[in-house]
Parts: C-alpha cells; structure tokens; sequence
C-alpha cells in the first residue's frame, strides 16, 4: 500500500501529464485526492495524443470545462474494484452512465480502449492504465473542434 493519493500516483508515473493538466482544468484534482475510494481507468499521454488534432486544447479552454469533466469523470467508477474483479457488462461511472466491459480477450472498454496495466495501488483507490481516451454519449468532440 502506498501513502500517495490517485493524483500523486499518476503524475509519479510520468506518463499521464496530461491527464493531470486535464484534471487540474477541470478542478478535479482536489476530488482525486480526496478519500474515494474510486477506481481510475487512467489514458497515458499516447491516448490522450491519439485524440484528433487540436481536441485537448479545445477541452482545457474555460467554455469546454463541462465537456472536460463529463469526459475525465466517464473514467472513474466509484469504490476500489481490482483487476481479478473485473467482469464483462455495463459499469457505471462518476459521470452518471455507463461503459461496456468486454473480458472475452483482456480486458476492453467500449469496444476500442484496451487495459494495458492493472491494479496500481493509490491510498484512496486503484488506476488501471488505457490506451485510449473515453467518450461518454453526448459529448461530441467534432463539435468541439468547430
């Protein structure tokens, strides 16, 4: 068990910066810090760079910031659940709807995001590491871009 926090954990690592500088445009630092516990399906920078040209500028201007934390709070789930824990079906999030699981072949989210690490401890919960960044339904990133 480590002592650092969700956030502490993922800027420790290196490979979230963004996600990070999202999170802090968002206010939602101080939420990932506090008790949870919460479970993070953390994208790594390379996700994050994935996205189509100009969209994270686009997500940390002041007029997207709902955008921003409808998507950032579309990777937590509530409480700590583990990899041995994960099964195929529909998981609710903080955000308030749900993504799809699909355990067939490792684990993939929505059809398209791939777990690519597990179970990294935080002391308010667990980050488990993806390779591309969630879109919840209603959140149009073409529309951002426009």
């Amino acid at each position: 068990m480590t002592d650092k926090n969700i956030v502490e954990v993922a800027v420790e690592a290196g490979s979230f910066t963004t996600l990070a500088a999202a999170l802090g445009a968002a206010g939602l630092v101080e939420t990932l810090q506090g008790a949870g516990p919460f479970t993070v399906f953390a994208p790594t920078d390379d996700a994050f760079a994935a996205l189509p040209e100009g969209l994270v500028a686009a997500l940390l201007l002041p007029e997207n910031v709902d955008a921003l934390k409808a998507i950032l709070t579309y990777h937590v789930v509530a409480g700590q659940v583990h990899a041995a824990d994960v099964t195929t079906g529909d998981v609710p999030t903080v955000q308030g709807s749900t993504f799809a699981v699909d355990t067939a072949d490792g684990v993939v989210i929505n059809g398209t995001a791939k777990v690519t690490a597990t179970d990294i401890a935080a002391s308010n919960g667990v980050i488990h590491v993806i390779d591309s960044v969630l879109v919840p339904a209603g959140i149009d990133p073409a529309a951002l871009l426009a």
